[in-house]
């Protein structure tokens, strides 16, 4: 999946930690150093916590070291993440033996072993930030992670795998049509960020602004979610913003109805800040008075969830 950049909680630094900052934006892991007692220091201070001197001096270190420990975050820390799942949470010790928060890149969860060495990986963000994140010594991952070139807005379909139909098939040819029931899913559609501006804005068009989706101090206060969720009905009217890799295209009809659905379904709430895609299975086929029925099964799901948020078995009529 294509690296995206959107709506993600960022450091601030700070009069003690900018020189961090300066030093990863020139690809260069920088920490800190007690004149007085040579102790090495992390996270950034205004004084030494061993002799507590407040002469400290940035120096540039190769950022090697070891993996002190990690964890794989199957649920997303925060919904803005959910396009780096599963995460690889990990505390890295340095060869100088300060200890730093990060995460692993380049690895498969597999491939974490405690003790492993490892080296710094640059990522750049948008807006002249870099992130240090880490790898082992031998991986192929690069040193720098490139910034995308620019954030995906609110509403705006961010990556699209969807191929051009395979093959055409007749509406008129009931057991061609029925060939196409199966109880596989297609591949998965591109994705979609449900971003708290457009629930505002399905909020103001439908009239529904119940506080769970507008207020998001609230609803991180009184809620087991975190934070705002989209409507149900938002995720569902979202479907056409999904392009699902059918394989197939239906041809001769002279009109085609979408003429309801047969069970709807909104089976986990989706966060604000969400990506969401989808897939499909054609569930059933069967020739009606008007022409053609196809009842095609949705599923929604948020990126890295098993469970989907929504079910749908919307009912298409070709006449």
């Amino acid at each position: 999946m294509s690296q995206l950049t959107w709506n993600k909680p960022l450091p601030q630094p700070t009069v003690a930690s900018q020189p961090f900052w300066d030093g990863l934006k020139a690809h260069q892991v920088r920490i800190q150093q007690c004149e007085d007692c040579a102790h090495w220091i992390f996270f950034p201070r205004l004084h030494c916590p061993q002799c507590a001197s407040r002469r400290l001096a940035w120096r540039d270190v190769a950022g090697t070291g070891k993996l002190y420990s990690y964890t794989v975050a199957r649920v997303a820390t925060l919904a803005e993440f959910s396009d780096e799942m599963p995460q690889l949470l990990a505390v890295v010790e340095l060869d100088q033996g300060p200890h730093l928060n990060t995460t692993m890149v380049g690895l498969a969860p597999e491939n974490l072993q405690v003790g492993m060495r490892v080296r710094p990986v640059f990522d750049e963000r948008p807006g002249s930030m870099t992130l240090l994140r880490y790898t082992a010594v031998d991986s192929p991952q690069a040193e720098v992670i490139p910034a995308a070139p620019a954030e995906a807005s609110a509403g705006v379909v961010v990556d699209s795998p969807a191929a051009p139909p395979q093959r055409q098939i007749s509406c008129k040819d009931l057991a061609a049509m029925r060939s196409l029931v199966s109880d596989q899913w297609t591949d998965w559609s591109n994705d979609f960020l449900v971003s708290q501006q457009l629930i505002d804005q399905f909020a103001a068009l439908s009239g529904d602004d119940y506080w769970i989706h507008t207020d998001p101090q609230r609803a991180r206060d009184e809620t087991p979610f975190g934070g705002t969720i989209a409507h149900g009905m938002l995720i569902h009217a979202l479907v056409s913003r999904l392009r699902m890799p059918l394989g197939f295209a239906v041809v001769d009809f002279n009109n085609m109805v979408n003429y309801g659905s047969d069970r709807l379904r909104f089976t986990a709430p989706v966060p604000s800040g969400s990506l969401i895609h989808g897939r499909c299975r054609v569930k059933a086929v069967e020739s009606v008075k008007s022409g053609l029925q196809m009842t095609l099964e949705i599923a929604i799901h948020v990126l890295g969830n098993e469970r989907p948020s929504l079910l749908n078995e919307q009912v298409i009529l070709y006449m």
